[in-house]
This record gives structure tokens, sequence and C-alpha cells, in this order.
């Protein structure tokens, strides 16, 4: 399929600025594949849509403060360095992006805070990708103890506003444990806990997968080709008893939800001859474009996205590309937000 099958125009007022004021008051789409039907529900209704028996599987990756402002040796200038994931613990290498790019050279060191970490570039991996190398003596705790205090919670540019202090809190699920992530499952905003808790009580088990997000899963697809993309690999966990409780949900005829793209993306990295969950541990670049046959989940939760990404065309492979389009466009006529901070579908 080609991405220019992809393309629509997003109002820009419905890209959201700001999360809702309760998590689980956001809009709920929710399309029945077998009937075509949509319906508008609130995501606080999943507790009258989903029933005893039934599985959503969560992300339970953690955001960490990925973006660090600071200044480049001798000339003093400001730069932005964005940690993607650390390549070397003991040589404390990390994967960056950095913004002003045409002035970080080889060689150059960055300064952070009050001096209190250093870095030198020690490679030019892409346009705006650098390796760089923090000058550090501390053990990995003192490491990340000044991470968390200089670095900043890595709201997304579309987002046009400074970090406010509710972002560190918003911009992570409620369940998040592990840390490792530069954005959240953004499906999984919605949840509160108590949410979790009347879901419990009612009979629907909860299970997780760790999949730690980096900025790839949001990167320009640059080709009209789908088959020709590359997706940047992602660092996932799906433990024995996440596998075997998944298994059981599908011998019994009940649903096996997957809670955002990432999720859907962990586990269709990790199926058996016989199309059930393998528990396993490693790196996924896997992307998935329409047609595809998906083998464990059979319902889907996720937000609306950008034109032409990975997870919007993800979303049409589940659902079908005619329905899932539909879907978008009722979405915008409805004026449904849209991105991290916006409305969410059910894809049953």
């Amino acid at each position: 399929m080609k991405l220019s099958k992809f393309t629509f125009e997003l109002p820009k007022e419905l890209i959201a600025q700001d999360p809702p004021k309760n998590r689980d008051e956001s809009k709920l789409m929710v399309i029945d594949r077998a009937t075509g039907k949509i319906q508008h529900k609130k995501f606080k209704d999943l507790l009258d849509i989903l029933d005893e028996g039934d599985l959503i599987l969560l992300n339970n990756t953690k955001v960490f403060p990925a973006r660090m402002y600071g200044n480049k040796e001798k000339t003093g200038a400001q730069i932005e360095v964005f940690l993607l994931r650390e390549l070397n613990a003991e040589f404390k290498l990390w994967d960056v992006l950095v913004d002003p790019a045409r002035k970080i050279r080889v060689g150059n060191k960055l300064y952070f805070g009050d001096d209190e970490l250093v870095a030198e570039v020690v490679d030019n991996t892409t346009s705006r990708g650098r390796t760089i190398r923090f000058l550090f003596d501390g053990d990995k705790e003192e490491f990340n103890k000044i991470v968390r205090k200089i670095g900043e919670t890595p709201i997304p540019k579309y987002i046009e506003r400074p970090v406010k202090p509710e972002d560190e809190e918003r911009y992570q699920t409620t369940y998040a444990s592990v840390e490792g992530a530069v954005a959240p499952p953004t499906a999984g905003l919605h949840f509160t806990r108590e949410l979790l808790m009347r879901l419990d009580i009612k009979g629907v088990n909860i299970a997780n997968i760790t999949l730690h997000q980096g900025l790839g899963t949001f990167r320009n697809v640059e080709v009209e080709d789908l088959s020709k993309h590359k997706m940047d690999s992602e660092n996932y966990i799906i433990s024995e008893e996440t596998a075997k409780l998944v298994n059981e949900t599908k011998k019994n005829n009940k649903r096996v939800v997957a809670i955002g793209s990432g999720v859907m993306r962990a586990i269709e990295s990790s199926v058996s001859s016989s199309s059930t969950l393998n528990p396993s541990e490693g790196w996924t670049d896997k992307f998935i474009a329409p047609p595809y046959d998906f083998s464990i989940a059979n319902a889907f939760i996720t937000n609306f996205h950008a034109p032409e990404s990975t997870l919007m065309i993800l979303a049409t492979s589940f659902g079908d590309y005619d329905l899932i389009i539909k879907a978008y466009e009722e979405a915008i006529k409805k004026k449904y937000n849209f991105l991290c901070y916006g409305d969410a579908m059910l894809i049953l």
C-alpha cells in the first residue's frame, strides 16, 4: 500500500495542547469491525464494554526526562540534547538528537546544569543524530538523579507551549513502572487507577508487557512504498506470566485488548508457529501495514494519530482501511482531539 493513501487534512485546532481535566473523561470512539458500526462514548465506558474474563494488555514503560538544555564549550551557545537510548552503560555512551545540529561536531564538549554533567560528541549518526559520551565518574543511580534534576519532560514539539509542572504526571501512564521510554504509550494515558481497579473488580484481567518507546515510532515515513519503510528498533519484554494469561484468554475465546501500538508491535514480534504468544525479550523493528493478519489481540485501543504516521497505518491494518478512514473523518467532524493528549478509539 502507498503512503499517500494515509494523507488527510488535520485541523490544527484538533491537536490537543493540554491533557483533559480527567484522564478517563476522554472521548472513546467504539468501532465494530463486524458491523461497521461507530459509537461515541467516554473512555470510562470501557467498564460497560469489557466482560469478565477479557484481558487488557498494558505497556508499563516509564518516560524519563529525556530533553536537556546545555551549552557548547567556548562559544557558550545553547543546545538541546534529546536522550534517545543508552548504548553502553560502562562508557556512558548515548544515542541522542541535537539541535541546532549544524553547530554540534565530533569532539565538541557540552555542559549541562551548573556543569553537573559534561558530555563529549564522539560520532555523527544522522543529520541530527549524535553519539555522546558523558564524562561522569559516579554510578548509574547518581547519573540518573542528575538527569532527573536537569532534564525536562519530553513533550512533543507539536505541543506549542512550554512544559508545565502537570506534564510530569500527565505525560505518563498511571501504571508506568519500568523507566526507559522517551514517549508514553498514549493509549494508556486515559486509564485512571480507579478505572483499572473497577475493571479488576468486574473480573477483567490486567497484564503488562514492556516496550520502551523511542522517537522512531513517530518518525515521518519518507517512502511512498510502505514495504520499504524501516522502523527503529525498540527494546521489549514479555514475561512468562503475561504470555500464559494471554494464551489462556485466547483459548477461552475472550477478548485480548492491546492498549496501544507498542503493545501490538511487541506481541506480534513474539508469535509462535501455533499463533500463541511466546515469552521473550529483545528488540523489535516490526512495522505493521495493511494487509496484515494479526495473531494475538482481537481488540485494540489507540489514539487518533497524525496523517501518514506509522501509528495511523497500524490502526488501519487492524481495523480495515476503509472503516478506519471513515472513523478518522467522523472524528474530525465530531471534533475529537488528536495526538498524545487527544482522544481514543476502541476497535472491536
